[in-house]
């Protein structure tokens, strides 16, 4: 432990695209927290200790912390993230947020919205649920994830979720791409995610009296998709958002 920080080391990274990677860090201690939470990933330059907050892609039930990162090239941290070699040092603090997944109401509903990397806390969430499901509790609950993207390319979680779909009835996934002229061989939902939210809740006959809605990614589209919600009679009470602001 060093000033409230958990040493770990960089285990793996996955390129997703020359700006987007999937990031796995082995903490030496367990780090707790809930489905939807995020830490401060820290790493030592020149004396300074540099962090940025990041949404945990993995589950609380697996060993490992997983993070899914969008390069900013004259950002504070994810340029120096992205030129680290697997196996090196870096520091996580403590979980912080309130982005949960929300049990309190009973709604058997669960609409979630989100663009490019601010899927990651929604991951965390359907993998916990089918953890979970797997050890016999029963998930109680529909989830339905719009993910939305400029290329085909920056999904990076694609495969894993529609593996998912065919195992747990409960889970849909709809990927959108919304420069379809400049993706080959696209043949999916187009668009900007949020413009696809009226046509989700109508298809599958959700309503603002069983469903919590979440919004997760660039300002810009929580702006629209709340509208969106907030039209379609949602108190804002069921509607849970966690922007992503660009790194300075």
């Amino acid at each position: 432990m060093i000033e409230g920080r958990v040493k770990a080391r960089l285990a793996s990274r996955r390129n997703i695209t020359s700006a987007l990677a999937v990031f796995t860090v082995e903490p030496e201690a367990k780090i707790r927290f809930r489905p939807g939470q995020y830490v401060a990933l820290g790493i030592r330059d020149r004396g300074e200790l540099i962090e940025r907050d990041y949404s945990i892609v993995s589950s609380p039930h697996e060993d490992f912390l997983e993070f899914f990162v969008e390069r900013v090239d004259d950002g504070h941290l994810t340029a120096r993230l992205f030129e680290l070699e697997t196996g090196a040092g870096v520091l996580v603090k403590s979980p912080g947020g309130m982005f949960f997944l929300d049990r309190e109401s009973g709604h058997p509903h669960h609409l979630m919205i989100a663009t490019v990397t601010g899927i990651a806390p929604f991951l965390s969430m359907v993998r916990t649920l089918a953890i979970d499901g797997g050890k016999g509790m029963p998930v109680g609950m529909g989830v339905t994830l719009l993910h939305g993207v400029s290329y085909a390319d920056e999904f990076g979680y694609d495969v894993e979720l529609r593996r998912m779909t065919t195992h747990h009835p409960w889970l849909t996934y709809i990927p959108a791409v919304s420069r379809p002229s400049e993706t080959s061989a696209w043949h999916g939902e187009t668009g900007r995610v949020e413009t696809l939210i009226e046509k989700t809740l109508d298809s599958l006959q959700w309503t603002a009296r069983d469903t919590t809605a979440y919004l997760c990614g660039h300002p810009g589209m929580i702006e629209q998709g709340k509208k969106i919600l907030l039209d379609r009679d949602f108190p804002q009470t069921q509607i849970r958002e966690e922007q992503y602001w660009e790194e300075t």
